[in-house]
């Protein structure tokens, strides 16, 4: 597809491709310094295109195009922010029949379920996040000063830098970017370097929608370029907020730029998940909600679950149980076999870092139950399902996110030891609990330390409407979604009104 034909808002570049472009005030451009890198296919290893490397002088562009936009898009109607994003998501929908399909697997390896729910999930994510616009409420505060009326209000910050991820690039996106558009303030995106065709997919339905110019900017940066333009955009006066989803480690780093210059951001950097199973648990729903919490996306999901902890008194019935159901799981190179539910991972290094951990934890003790220790495919990013036993908290595997498909098994033998192990880690995002007495499973999911915590379902799990993040360390803080996404990317403001002619005393 070319700039001059893509037919986007009648946005052309003659001879450049749409992957070398930036979009930046309204206009699709190249890098200031024409500087570009390479998309590699992770499961072929071969370049699928050039794209545009956004520099400091491109993000300084963006600033002050978004800048600009908010005065005037922070005071358009709800009703106006919300059929634009009702627009948008109705266009993301239609690309389950054009070339969205073809950009996630070649980008990120999705299988034909993964492509679904990145797209038809994001649908679902613009259409809730639109209906949120009317939900913006202040209230009114009695005034001990006489002839005072005081009320509190909600106002957009200004200009948002968002950060999202590879993994779900397509609904990452779209939340990342949403809430903070519907409460009026504009957007500096930065893409995924493995990723921005698939995250352009949202880009291009907004500015279908009728999106006005500046509003959103989109700026895909080489590895090299990285750090750079995001601790120059991160420092910024202009900008007023800062979101993330990815890793801890550089969470962390975003987070200590940003405490530099005293400014709000919200931060979603990984899982660790845990299920506890109780010993009156259900257990055939149990090892299903694993299977599917643990290996959904071959394991690249935040959520996903990393750690079962099992009552002794049932954990070799459902050890077995798990096993007998992971062997059913088909992976392989999607490519060649479009239904498989599991494909590669989105490099080979990450593959050759998964099996490491597990040679690490079979070396510190564990028991490797099910997987070769293999990479296949033609770039060897192929890794099949994993089972690890006897695993401890002293082991490397218990603590790290391994972002794989791997199943760590640990056993307990009361409800307060399956808590503690639960909460021995820094990561807090999600949890699940099994247990046919739901209101001991109440009790206990009281106690694990998680933004969420699911009865009888899997870790994998959340709505558009709840909020979503973790409860501090590896996992970060704030909330995406629902009202508590609104409060992250708003202001309370005080208005206070005095009648005419009081007087003061001083």
């Amino acid at each position: 597809m070319t700039a001059a034909t893509n037919g986007i808002n009648g946005h052309t570049v003659p001879g450049i491709q749409e992957g070398q472009l930036l979009y930046i005030d309204g206009q699709y451009r190249p890098a200031a310094g024409s500087s570009t890198f390479d998309v590699i296919n992770p499961m072929t290893g071969k370049k699928i295109y050039q794209s545009a490397s956004a520099g400091v002088d491109d993000y300084e562009a963006a600033i002050l195009g978004a800048h600009n936009a908010y005065q005037t898009w922070s005071r358009t109607s709800p009703t106006a922010r919300r059929l634009i994003m009702l627009k948008a998501a109705d266009i993301i929908e239609g690309y389950m029949r054009t070339d969205g399909p073809e950009i996630l697997s070649s980008e990120v390896s999705a299988t034909k379920a993964w492509v679904k729910v990145n797209l038809m999930a994001t649908a679902g994510i613009l259409r809730e996040t639109a209906g949120l616009v009317t939900h913006m409420k202040g209230e009114i505060v009695p005034a001990d000063r006489p002839g005072t009326t005081i009320l509190v209000t909600r106002e957009p910050v200004g200009v948002v830098f968002a950060i999202s991820p590879w993994n779900a690039p397509v609904n990452l996106t779209a939340r990342a970017i949403a809430s903070p558009l519907i409460c009026g303030n504009t957007v500096v995106l930065k893409p995924s370097e493995f990723s921005p065709k698939s995250q352009h997919l949202v880009v291009r339905a907004f500015i279908e929608a009728g999106l006005p110019a500046g509003c959103l900017n989109f700026l895909p940066t080489s590895p090299q370029d990285a750090a750079a333009v995001t601790e120059y955009t991160v420092k910024h006066r202009k900008v007023l907020r800062v979101n993330f989803t990815g890793s801890d480690r550089v969470g962390k780093i975003i987070a200590g730029w940003a405490a530099t210059c005293m400014k709000q951001c919200v931060l979603e950097c990984g899982g660790k998940a845990p299920v506890l199973v109780l010993e009156d648990a259900n257990i055939e729903d149990a090892v299903e909600s694993v299977v599917f919490g643990a290996l959904s996306n071959s394991g690249q999901i935040c959520m996903s679950t990393e750690r079962v902890i099992v009552h002794d008194s049932i954990a070799q019935d459902f050890q077995a149980r798990l096993l007998e159901r992971v062997r059913k799981v088909s992976y392989g190179n999607h490519l060649e076999s479009p239904d498989v539910s599991m494909s590669g991972l989105y490099s080979c290094k990450s593959a050759e870092r998964v099996l490491g951990m597990v040679k690490t934890a079979v070396d510190d003790g564990a028991k490797l139950l099910l997987g070769d220790m293999q990479t296949t495919g033609p770039n060897k990013t192929i890794v099949g399902p994993h089972v690890l036993g006897n695993v401890t908290p002293s082991m490397k595997i218990f603590q790290e996110e391994s972002f794989g498909p791997l199943i760590c098994l640990s056993t307990t033998s009361s409800d307060d030891e399956a808590v503690e192990l639960a909460n021995d880690s820094e990561f807090s995002l999600c949890a699940s609990v099994f247990s046919k007495d739901v209101l001991r499973a109440m009790e206990v999911a009281r106690r694990v330390r998680a933004g969420s915590c699911h009865i009888n379902g899997p870790t994998v799990y959340i709505e558009a409407t709840l909020p979503n993040g973790g409860t501090g360390g590896a996992s970060g803080y704030g909330r995406f979604g629902g009202i508590a996404g609104v409060e992250e990317f708003t202001e309370r403001k005080i208005v206070s009104l005095v009648k005419p002619g009081m007087k003061y005393a001083f």
